[in-house]
């Protein structure tokens, strides 16, 4: 059987330096990172419910919300990733207080770009083999890989054991496009797989659950030639 290259791990920039946003994510996608830049505190919610990525990093001043607070509010709610701040303020309690509400590193700026890189990748290596996700959340969307229960704005998802695997598996990479071949993988592990044609009909009965649902109608799309694809839902 072929294998299949590991997904490359999603990076958030959140920070209102458009420049330094710019050089960061090129630097960081070079080094094999998918990244993604939001402005404000808003976008940067946004995006981590769409694109569920294993590490934020997050400065300190942002024009719409103060980066604690939005570190604060996301381990409040749960959020599971790997968050870095940044600061351009050199109070040593700026750091204490990060690191006391969740924050996994710390950085002031200015700062060598390679640095940043070392810590993202240590953080993303860790996130991956230590603490791999049991809880995936997309906007109302949660999916619980530990439970194998997928709720949509609270109110449980019928979904059988298979439509739950092709779920998982399909979320656990949103906008990367999976192969049947993979995704019969992630239903049947072992020697025997399911015929492509018995992939496509259980997408399709998950599809139709997910479309009874609010929010959830399109989220997983069909892409000629490659498989499918998981779009996280807006919040």
């Amino acid at each position: 059987m072929p294998t299949h290259p590991a997904p490359r791990p999603g990076v958030l920039l959140v920070d209102d330096d458009a420049e330094l946003a710019l050089m960061l994510a090129e630097l960081l996608e070079r080094e094999g990172f998918r990244v993604e830049h939001a402005a404000d505190g808003g976008a940067g919610l946004a995006a981590l419910r769409r694109s569920a990525p294993e590490v934020l990093v997050l400065d300190l001043m942002l024009p719409d919300i103060n980066g604690l607070d939005l570190c604060r509010r996301l381990r409040a709610e749960g959020a599971d990733l790997a968050i870095l701040m940044l600061t351009a303020r050199g109070d040593p309690m700026d750091r204490v207080l990060g690191l006391e509400i969740g924050a996994d590193d710390y950085l002031g700026k200015p700062f060598e770009p390679r640095e940043l890189v070392a810590r993202v990748r240590a953080l993303a290596r860790r996130q991956r083999a230590g603490t791999q996700r049991t809880l995936l959340r997309f906007g109302d969307l949660a999916i619980d890989l530990l439970a194998r229960r997928a709720s949509c704005a609270g109110q449980a998802l019928a979904l059988s054991s298979t439509e739950f695997k092709l779920l998982a598996a399909l979320a656990a990479q949103p906008g990367q496009a999976l192969s049947r071949e993979a995704l019969s993988a992630a239903i049947q592990q072992g020697s025997y797989l399911p015929l492509d044609r018995a992939v496509d009909v259980q997408v399709a009965r998950l599809r139709k659950k997910l479309g009874a649902a609010p929010g959830l109608v399109d989220c997983i799309t069909t892409v000629r030639g490659e498989g499918y694809v998981f779009t996280a839902p807006a919040s």
